[in-house]
C-alpha cells in the first residue's frame, strides 16, 4: 500500500525524513545517521535536509568533527506536521500484516505513540509463540524508518503473558489500563 502522504509530500524519502526530524525533536544527528535511520541514500538525505534548513524546519550546527542537524523547535508548523505525519490509523492497520510470518501471533496491541501518547513506556505489545526475534526486530526497524521514531515494543510468549496478566504485572497493566488498541486477539481476552 502506497502511503498517501508520500504522494502529497513528493517522495517516500522526504516523508521519512520529515518524520525523523519531527518525532525526534531533541536529537541532533549527522547526515550519515539521518540517511541510515530513514533508510534513504546519502544524496537524497543531503538534498532534503538542505531543503529543510532553507525553509526553517531544521537547523545546522557544528559540534566536534561534523555538521549536525536538528529540528528547529521554533518552526511554526511543527505540531500540525507531527499530527499529520504520525498517521497512526494507517500505521496501525498494517502492523499485524507487517509482522505476520515472524511466528504464531496471538495478541497484538498498539499504545504509546500510536495513540498520541509520546511518553508512554511501550508503543507495541506482541504476544506470540515460536517467534523469530531477529525477523521481528528487522520488520519493526522498517516501520521505524517510515515513522521516523524508535518503536518501543515488548515480546512475550503466550504462557508468559497469561502468567503476567494473572499476576497484575506492571508492564501488562501499563499497556492494558491506559489508552490502547487491540489489533489481534487470538487469546480471547476481550471475552474475559
Amino acid at each position: 500500500m502506497t502511503d498517501k502522504l508520500q504522494k502529497l509530500f513528493g517522495s517516500a524519502g522526504r516523508t521519512k525524513l520529515l518524520r525523523l526530524f519531527l518525532f525526534n525533536p531533541r536529537q541532533s544527528l549527522l547526515l550519515s545517521d539521518i540517511a541510515r535511520r530513514a533508510r534513504v541514500s546519502d544524496t537524497e538525505a543531503r538534498h532534503e535536509v538542505e531543503l529543510f534548513c532553507r525553509i526553517g524546519l531544521a537547523v545546522r550546527s557544528t559540534r566536534g568533527k561534523g555538521v549536525r542537524y536538528a529540528l528547529n523547535t521554533q518552526f511554526e508548523y511543527t505540531l500540525a506536521l507531527q499530527n499529520l505525519l504520525l498517521n497512526a490509523p494507517a500505521r496501525g492497520a498494517d502492523i499485524v500484516k507487517r509482522i505476520r510470518g515472524t511466528g504464531t501471533l496471538k495478541f497484538v496491541v498498539l499504545s504509546g505513540i500510536f495513540m498520541g501518547h509520546w511518553d508512554d513506556r511501550l508503543d507495541l505489545f506482541v504476544v506470540g509463540d515460536k517467534m523469530q526475534e531477529r525477523k521481528l526486530r528487522e520488520r519493526i526497524r522498517g516501520l521505524e524508518a517510515e515513522i521516523g521514531k524508535e518503536v518501543r515494543y515488548a515480546l512475550l510468549t503466550s504462557n508468559d503473558f497469561l502468567y503476567r496478566a494473572n499476576m497484575n504485572d506492571k508492564l501488562v497493566r501499563d499497556v492494558l489500563d491506559y489508552p490502547h488498541k487491540v489489533l489481534l486477539d487470538k487469546l480471547d481476552l476481550s471475552a474475559k
